[in-house]
């Protein structure tokens, strides 16, 4: 008789903290500081190289600039070389390891980072990018030298561009 009683449904307990989106954003701060604070070092001990800040969130420099003026745009299919490098400018990739990539502007997905970087540059250009670790493989890393939120150097060279017609 005492268990045939009707069941009585229990609440959900709602929380509304903002704990672990305010922990997230702490962490995020102070990381990006941290990665600022490294390649400001970086750039100082490269004292002979003028950096320039990027309006998307990186440093790069011209290792050389050639006098085509023609930046790609969107459509536009480009054919590259690059290296990857840690803080420290210990080689990762090499390019001869990744070799010669295409990629067409704003057509195609590729890391943020690069992907804004390669608009900078026209043919025949070789650029140094310093790039924070949310503008490259941030939280993931690519599953294998590469690690989680590693700020990365990268050494571009634009072999050719192929206009849009």
């Amino acid at each position: 008789m005492v268990s045939c009683g009707n069941p009585v449904p229990r609440k959900p307990i709602l929380r509304k903290t903002g704990t672990f989106l305010n922990e997230s954003v702490r962490f995020n701060k102070t990381m990006n500081e941290n990665e600022e604070k490294a390649f400001a070092a970086y750039m100082k001990k490269d004292s002979l190289t003028q950096y320039i800040a990027s309006p998307n969130g990186f440093w790069f420099t011209f290792n050389q600039k050639k006098s085509n003026s023609y930046l790609p745009q969107v459509g536009d299919q480009i054919f590259y070389t690059f290296a990857v490098y840690d803080i420290y400018n210990a080689l990762i990739y090499s390019a001869e390891e990744i070799g010669k990539q295409s990629y067409i502007i704003d057509k195609q997905e590729i890391i943020e980072g690069l992907r804004n970087g390669l608009k900078l540059m026209a043919e025949g250009d070789e650029a140094t990018f310093l790039f924070p670790s949310h503008k490259v493989f941030g939280y993931i890393g690519d599953d294998n030298k590469i690690e989680i939120n590693q700020p990365l150097i990268y050494k571009v060279q634009i072999i050719k561009i192929n206009r849009k017609k």
